[in-house]
């Protein structure tokens, strides 16, 4: 079967609003390495990783027989009322990792879970429904993570169970400050905080949820330190501060294992998924442990941190550590910058190419520095007609997106570049 029929049948039975890349979309049947085979036999480097989920690549063999072992003992399944080893052993390495004082960790299926479980307990701990987020932001779909989604194309209802307020800061590209230099936007985004809780709250704030790269909002990050300015702030309400490290963990960013330790600050709670399974369903929250205990009635997981999930995502976790994977995005990462900058200084059509590591974005705009999604569309279809899968978004649909599997090698690198340089 080919792939206009299953787009007919994908279609009768799908929902409109779940989207496909692609005028015409693709299935991919088997994967290697950094390249993955569509069903009719074409053969791309992907340079997406399933959204940043395919972290250490396909075909793993380390990641591969931690599961295949987990399947040999008959064991699928069993929640969280018994005992789970790897889960165990996979809290205890990501509460050392996390640098979070007394940390304690819960596991979820997906980073829109983990999100919704930060809510749960900051408002629980807070005793309130109020909630600090960042224009721009993508935080999840489901009730609570799409009220504090600060991006209009993700949003879809102004139903809500928390109370947003919003707060500059994660897109200095387009930002009212954006003219002003790096000390001076942090400053005009810090009274813009204070402002917005003096006069948009009620002062008793549960948290301040952040992304401290903005994945869908098209990769756009604030400053270094901005998020460490926020925190003094913060501090002084007792506001929480939540990292969402849903597409910004595990090594990605190059400099940092997370990405909010650009800032020089430790937050309260983390939230994680994606890279962590490397394609397997695994997300969480790892938290201080006074506001991990805070809940007073029963809960668990029926397949949160199942023994699958936790055993696979253990060999990942241990792959990426021993194979200094974060010192490769960092050395891959930098070149790719400097080549798509190169390639970007004579094309108008790039209106900035931003990034840290293996998270790069590429932003194209009209003649007069409008956002110009038809060209992003272009690009998406061009890249895949010449063997590269890229990702796109932002606000107004205007951003390449990439972020390649961080065992990514020099030769592929260089192969990106060439079809990258040809389509823009």
């Amino acid at each position: 079967m080919g792939h206009e029929e299953l787009l007919a049948r994908h279609r009768a039975v799908m929902p409109d609003w779940m989207a496909l890349y692609y005028e015409q979309p693709i299935e991919l049947a088997s994967a290697s390495g950094r390249r993955v085979t569509d069903r009719e036999g074409r053969t791309y480097l992907d340079f997406f990783a399933g959204i940043l989920t395919n972290a250490v690549g396909y075909d793993v063999a380390e990641i591969s027989d931690a599961i295949r072992s987990q399947l040999d003992t008959g064991v699928l399944h069993s929640s969280t009322l018994y005992l789970i080893r790897s889960q165990v052993e996979l809290a205890e390495k990501i509460a050392e990792l996390s640098g979070i004082p007394d940390a304690k960790v819960f596991f979820t299926n997906s980073g829109t879970e983990a999100n919704e479980t930060a809510l749960m307990l900051a408002t629980r701990y807070r005793r309130s429904d109020q909630v600090l987020a960042l224009r721009n932001s993508y935080h999840g779909r489901a009730f609570a993570t799409v009220a504090i989604t600060g991006n209009r194309g993700w949003s879809a209802t102004s139903l809500s169970p928390v109370k947003v307020a919003w707060v500059h800061g994660g897109y200095k590209f387009r930002s009212p400050f954006k003219d002003l230099s790096d000390t001076d936007y942090i400053k005009a985004c810090v009274a813009d905080l204070r402002e917005v809780i003096e006069t948009a709250t009620a002062g008793d704030v549960a948290c301040l949820i952040a992304e401290p790269i903005q994945g869908v909002g098209g990769f756009t990050s604030p400053p270094d330190g901005l998020f460490g300015a926020f925190k003094e702030v913060l501090d002084k309400y007792g506001i929480l501060f939540v990292s969402d490290e849903v597409q910004t963990g595990w090594g990605r960013t190059g400099e940092h294992f997370w990405g909010i330790q650009a800032h020089g600050v430790t937050p309260d709670v983390m939230t994680f998924a994606k890279g962590l399974g490397n394609g397997l369903a695994i997300g969480g929250v790892v938290a201080r442990g006074d506001v991990m205990d805070c809940l007073t009635a029963n809960s668990l997981s029926t397949f949160g941190g199942n023994p699958i999930a936790t055993a696979g995502a253990l060999a990942t976790v241990n792959y990426l550590l021993d194979h200094d994977l974060q010192a490769n995005a960092a050395k891959l990462g930098e070149r790719l910058l400097d080549g798509l900058r190169d390639i970007a200084a004579d094309r108008p059509a790039v209106g900035d190419v931003r990034g840290k590591g293996l998270m790069i974005g590429i932003e194209l705009v009209g003649p007069d520095g409008a956002p110009d999604p038809a060209k992003a569309v272009a690009v998406l279809e061009g890249t895949r007609e010449r063997g590269l899968l890229v990702g796109k978004g932002g606000l107004y649909g205007n951003v390449i997106r990439l972020a390649p599997p961080m065992t990514l090698t020099e030769d592929e690198v260089e192969e990106a570049l060439g079809i990258l340089e040809d389509v823009l």
